[in-house]
């Protein structure tokens, strides 16, 4: 007999108490959310942006999970719990550490320890996402859209004047992009896992680029609460010193689904 018929004929209330597990066991899981991105092809960089978004190049990657959301307040408090590490910052101002805010004053080595510890806690490989995968996970499946959305400027977005006014706003506050991912391009930058080169796409290879291999400062993507636009374009590209904490970077995680090539 199936876990369902059994279920079923245990009664409704039964019913109720297991939907109310299920949901306890969502909301207090130590796992993020993760969409599968799956593998294909795009057009990486704009020729009519920034030099280090050019050359415009065809980009081919593994497929892949992606944070739905970026990591929250509540989901890094149970990694510096468990793991008696200090809490960033941010957890004591009130603009920042509601636990459905994206987690803020987070270096790139906070970042990745976050996804080691979760990988061992979890017998998954999660880690940060590269340039590549965060621009290819943006674009939601629009290739060559300015912003997640299409093209229209990010001013006539519904909301935007009273958005992002002291700090980052609770995550999934705004609708989502074509591949159920939330808050791509705004809210807080996330930390990526290459090191940055702003002549990288010169010579960056066809399929599943990983940045290079040394630098000074890492690579981010996505726009920020305290910028006079808030919401960046996908292929704007951002850098700042691995060690250094901002109260508007943030990450979310990827997760790999099978060895890569």
């Amino acid at each position: 007999m199936s876990d369902y018929r059994l279920v079923f004929q245990a009664g409704f209330g039964s019913i109720q108490q297991c939907m109310r597990t299920q949901l306890h066991d969502i909301q207090h899981s130590i796992e993020p959310e993760v969409t599968l991105i799956p593998a294909g092809e795009f057009r990486m960089g704009r020729d009519c942006g920034m030099a280090s978004e050019r050359p415009v190049h065809l980009v081919a990657l593994d497929g892949f999970g992606a944070g739905v959301c970026c990591v929250t307040n509540r989901q890094y408090g149970l990694f510096t719990n468990d793991t008696h590490r200090q809490p960033p910052p941010s957890s004591k101002d009130e603009r920042f550490n509601h636990p459905d805010q994206p987690v803020t004053s987070v270096n790139w080595f906070d970042a990745v320890e976050y996804c080691e510890w979760l990988s061992a806690k979890s017998g998954k490989r999660y880690r940060l996402p590269t340039e590549a995968e965060w621009e290819m996970a943006a674009r939601g499946g629009r290739n060559g859209a300015l912003y997640t959305w299409g093209d229209d400027p990010p001013e006539q977005q519904p909301g935007y004047a009273g958005l992002w006014s002291t700090g980052p706003e609770r995550v999934g506050s705004r609708p989502p992009n074509g591949f159920g991912l939330f808050d791509m391009s705004e809210n807080v930058h996330e930390w990526c896992s290459d090191w940055f080169d702003p002549r990288y796409y010169e010579k960056s290879p066809a399929r599943n680029p990983g940045g290079p291999s040394s630098g000074t400062r890492r690579s981010s993507r996505g726009g920020s609460w305290r910028h006079q636009i808030k919401i960046t374009r996908v292929a704007a590209r951002s850098s700042i010193p691995p060690e250094f904490r901002y109260s508007d970077y943030g990450f979310r995680v990827a997760m790999d689904l099978q060895p890569r090539r």
